[in-house]
């Protein structure tokens, strides 16, 4: 034991470094403070209804808070028979928010480095690069931490996957279905998709190699393994995997079920929706010089009373710090923030660090491992996927051709992958020079590399041009903020160019200094007057100090907050403290005066016409397009959703209640039914009908009613909802007719039965999107259940799938313990026979 604590004494030393890197980083996260609290508030808002019943210990799978209602598990679901969720559980419940992400970044693309056979320190430095990469940072900061989580298992799933095809196949195999287990069960199948186009690159090239070494059947088996260790992590996580899958066709981002009056392209996000954020060609400087095109949008750091912009209001006369803060507002006018790119606006810059930029280049020219082919063919990739509308040649063919692509957005996300593959490349140039005898022709190479940054950052200050497209726009408007004194926009408008271009001039020459120092450092090592492990551990320390401050300029003590219940931030108005009071347990709330899509506050208090989900039902967002979002909203539809209460506003901006005398209820029984053609007629015929007389219903769905005999029988029948659940609604009926009843309850076939006394009983579409039945003539219970056998049979197979790899894991494990002791035992009589060579 005390052997084994000795052998692996530098990865405990390692692991206190990082523990002490992130105390001293993120030191508020461990005082009990949290990060993206506006993230977690909408996330809060979107969850009442699902946390209000947890609160009770109880779990639905469909929620009535937000959008009319729509499945509760692309909120939020347990998934409690899936053993990577309760690792997850464990991680979350051992660290605080964001540090358990931090460490699975760290110690994920350490276990990489090592797999690469890089040494401690070494593996330490790759880990901090990619760790404290900018992007990841800011989706920290931003609150995206499934996103990130998605990210941290980057480097583990490639580590995996390089063990399996180096032949370590029960270890490898066992490692990829674990973390491949987990980077599903991150729920971020735009990051993962974009791993697994980096992964196909890496297989492709090895297949290549294993036919030009003819070892095709070693490579095949390697293949194979990685398969089934997918279709292991595949069954895992099936209930989170086919209640996604099944739900996709019905979602936002599924096809769209109208061909006219529609904004939507028929599959898929709209391409100027997914490419709106869209990485400037030109923006790839900001992986060597961090404010190459100004930073974050908004207030600047930057601007202070020395800035040109400030200067221009201070030689008019206003005081220093007012003109400061008059320059920071320059901000909000269009083209005149800091950032100068076309994105709609950035949090911040890709910054792979300048001593990472530095040394990837150097490892282009130096290493010799066919691993270098697969990071440059996928740096190329991802960055070129990256520019979007900016370079859409490549684009297009993915958006138009490759399976789910166009159903992701902010293309330079995959920006992710690059910045793993820089670190990667940029460490394999270090093991290079300890593996290479040729020093010459590695220092020659280092010149050229360091001639080549030179000329970068020269380039970057001389012909960036620093000016956003739409500036015009921006003096435009601050022309009329100032009262048509065009000359005074004009000049801010040019100050402002001036100091994107200072502050653009500060990184370059920081970054030329990291250079400067990466280059010695490399220099002295090469001519080797300090030994691997001094070199290693001063490589690290200048990573750190390199991607740090730039890392602070995003993540700030500053960004966290207390945590705080959504009770103490969002504060009910008058108006919501009223419709509170209402017993009713199933009505919905239309505020006109928030932004339907983006609503985050109406959830808090009310089941809401509108909302905030990217996961949103396709019918529901067809019908806010045409019928909700128009001047006045179609008050027959507000009236069908059972639209209750209307919020507005007084010419003095006060909110005001509005009672819909109007809104159909519950559930009720029509006179008529009008069955049409096509989703399109539907839409057009809800436009102006009488929801409460009529049903308006797709002709597939004849054969479900008996139109001779179902329909308006009884003028006196009654239809009431005895009991609310959310994914189980009760009614009781009484008619002395057969009738049709349509119910404000969302349609969505997927799960959804309805029971008559306990007998399931066929249901229909009606009205576009709501649920509608044929009732017998008496008196009934009516149900509706939610019970979709995706979470429900999925739970099963991902218990099975979770047992399988435990034991899996189990296996790898004894096998590797097995393994050490022969092999140590080996060493030793290897041994004596090395020290009698010796002597010799």
């Amino acid at each position: 034991m005390n052997n084994w604590f000795k052998r692996n004494g530098t990865h405990f030393l390692i692991a206190a470094i990082f523990l002490v890197i992130c105390l001293a980083y993120f030191t508020p996260a461990f005082q009990g403070k949290t990060l993206g609290q506006a993230d977690v508030l909408g996330a809060q808002s979107t969850q009442k209804e699902i946390n209000d019943y947890r609160a009770k210990d109880t779990t639905i799978l469909w929620t009535n808070q937000i959008f009319g209602g729509m499945p509760a598990y692309q909120i939020w679901a347990p998934y409690s028979s899936n053993v990577a969720s309760f690792v997850i559980k464990t991680l979350i419940a051992a660290f605080p928010n964001p540090i358990y992400v931090v460490f699975l970044l760290l110690f994920g693309t350490y276990f990489l480095f090592t797999v690469l056979k890089l040494n401690p320190w070494l593996a330490a430095a790759g880990a901090v690069a990619f760790t404290f990469s900018s992007y990841n940072i800011i989706l920290l900061t931003a609150g995206h931490s499934n996103q990130v989580l998605a990210i941290a298992f980057f480097a583990p799933i490639i580590a995996s996957v390089i063990l399996t095809l180096r032949g370590r196949y029960l270890l490898g195999g066992a490692l990829s279905a674990l973390f491949i287990a987990l980077e599903l069960k991150a729920n971020h199948i735009q990051m993962t998709y974009y791993l697994v186009l980096a992964l196909a690159i890496l297989i492709g090239i090895e297949f290549y190699h294993a036919i030009k070494a003819k070892t095709t059947p070693a490579f095949f088996k390697s293949a194979g393994v990685i398969v089934a260790a997918t279709l292991l992590a595949v069954l895992v996580n099936a209930s989170l995997l086919w209640s996604t899958m099944e739900y996709a066709a019905y979602s936002y981002r599924g096809p769209s079920n109208l061909t006219q009056h529609t904004k939507e392209p028929s599959n898929g996000l709209a391409k100027d929706y997914a490419y709106q954020w869209s990485q400037g060609v030109g923006e790839c400087f900001t992986f060597l010089i961090p404010n190459a095109y100004g930073g974050a949008s908004g207030p600047s750091e930057g601007i202070d009373q020395n800035s040109a912009t400030a200067k221009v209001f201070i030689d008019k006369g206003v005081p220093a710090d007012q003109a400061v803060n008059y320059a920071q507002q320059m901000s909000q006018f269009p083209g005149l923030a800091m950032y100068w790119g076309n994105k709609p606006g950035t949090a911040g810059p890709f910054y792979f660090g300048a001593v990472i930029c530095f040394l990837f280049l150097f490892g282009l020219l130096i290493v010799k491992n066919r691993i270098k082919w697969w990071l440059l063919g996928t740096v190329l990739l991802t960055m070129l996927l990256s520019f979007g509308s900016n370079w859409p040649y490549l684009s297009d063919l993915f958006f138009n051709y490759f399976p789910l692509y166009n159903k992701f957005r902010a293309v330079e996300s995959i920006l992710a992958v690059a910045s793993i593959c820089f670190p990667i490349m940029a460490l394999l140039a270090v093991k290079e020079i300890t593996e290479t005898a040729d020093k010459k022709d590695i220092l020659k190479k280092l010149y050229i590399t360091a001639g080549i940054f030179v000329a970068l950052i020269i380039v970057a200050t001389l012909f960036l041009s620093f000016r956003s497209a739409d500036a015009q726009s921006g003096i435009t408007y601050l022309t009329k903020a100032l009262r048509g004194d065009n000359a005074t926009a004009t000049n801010i408008a040019t100050a402002i160019v001036s100091d994107r271009q200072d502050l653009e001039h500060a990184d370059a020459i920081r970054s030329f200094i990291f250079i400067v120092l990466a280059f010695g450092l490399l220099w002295i090592f090469i001519k080797e007057k300090v030994n691997t492990t001094v070199f290693s551990i001063a490589l690290l320390a200048l990573v750190l100090v390199d991607m740090w401050p730039i890392d602070k300029r995003y993540l700030k003590e500053a960004n966290f907050q207390e945590k705080q219940d959504a009770s103490q931030v969002v504060r009910p108005r008058e108006v919501d403290q009223f419709i509170t009071r209402d017993p009713d347990p199933d009505f919905r709330v239309f505020d006109l005066t928030a932004e339907i899509k983006n609503d985050e506050i109406n959830p808090f208090f009310h089941k809401s016409i509108s909302g905030y989900s990217a996961a949103r039902l396709k019918r529901y967002d067809e019908l806010m397009d045409n019928q909700l979002t128009t001047n006045p909203p179609n008050h027959d539809v507000l009236d069908m959703l059972n639209a209750k209460y209307f919020i507005t506003q007084d010419t003095a901006r006060n909110s005001k209640m509005v009672s819909n005398v109007t809104a159909c209820g519950h559930a009720w029984f029509v006179k008529s039914v009008k069955f049409v053609d096509n989703a399109d007629k539907e839409m057009q015929a809800i436009s102006s009908f009488t929801p409460k007389d009529e049903a308006i219903v797709d002709q597939r769905y004849k054969t479900v009613i008996d139109t001779k005999s179902a329909i308006g029988g009884d003028p006196n029948a009654s239809i009431k909802l005895t009991n609310y659940n959310p994914d189980h609604l009760t009614y009781q009926t009484g008619s002395t007719a057969n009738q049709v009843a349509v119910f404000s309850e969302i349609y969505y076939d997927k799960g959804w039965k309805m029971l008559i006394d306990g007998k399931e009983a066929p249901y229909f579409r009606a009205d576009y999107l709501l649920r509608a039945a044929q009732i017998p003539l008496g008196n009934h219970k009516v149900e509706f259940i939610f019970h979709p056998a995706s979470y429900y049979t999925g739970e099963k197979i991902s218990l099975a799938g979770s047992i399988l790899l435990v034991l899996l894991l189990g296996g790898a494990v004894y096998t590797e313990a097995k393994k050490k002791p022969v092999a140590e035992a080996d060493d030793k009589k290897k041994a004596p026979a090395d020290d009698k060579k010796a002597k010799k």
